[in-house]
């Protein structure tokens, strides 16, 4: 498998060069148990910026109908609590479990078993090959150093 990489300060960000990414720095791709779904996890770049994932919830069972960008769980990690949100609108149908029990799957397997849901979508995903991910990457990381130093008068 190729990768493409991204650099973030000293350390580099590799995301799989077979997949689709979202804006809100998550992956997607086909899941391989069922063609019409897509399954979700973070990106290098956004488990970087949390660093030491240690808390997973989810808002909802699944199956369960979900908006684009609806609020849909929450992530807590060594750097940081934030709020997760769909990336596409359909039904989540899966969770994975493993990861719920074990967020820390998400740190040392993240485009593995670190994946965290799978979604039947309404409407054909609008997802971004590599190359726009990695062009969003550039606006996306100006914005994170400008925050991580304290200066988000930007």
């Amino acid at each position: 498998m190729s990768y493409s990489t991204f650099a973030m300060g000293e350390h580099d960000a590799s995301f799989p060069n077979d997949r689709q990414y979202c804006k809100n720095h998550m992956w997607a791709m086909p899941s391989p148990t069922q063609t019409s779904l897509w399954r979700f996890g973070l990106t290098a770049y956004a488990v970087r910026l949390l660093q030491d994932v240690y808390f997973l919830d989810w808002e909802f069972d699944v199956p369960h109908s979900v908006a684009d960008r609806q609020m849909i769980g929450s992530i807590e990690s060594k750097k940081a609590e934030s709020d997760l949100f769909a990336p596409i609108a359909g039904q989540m149908v899966t969770i994975n479990d493993e990861v719920l029990a074990e967020p820390s799957l998400i740190n040392a397997a993240t485009y593995d078993d670190g994946w965290m849901f799978e979604i039947q979508p309404d409407e054909e995903p609008r997802l971004l090959e590599i190359e726009g991910y990695l062009h969003h990457l550039e606006r996306a990381w100006k914005v994170a150093q400008s925050t991580i130093k304290g200066q988000a008068n930007i």
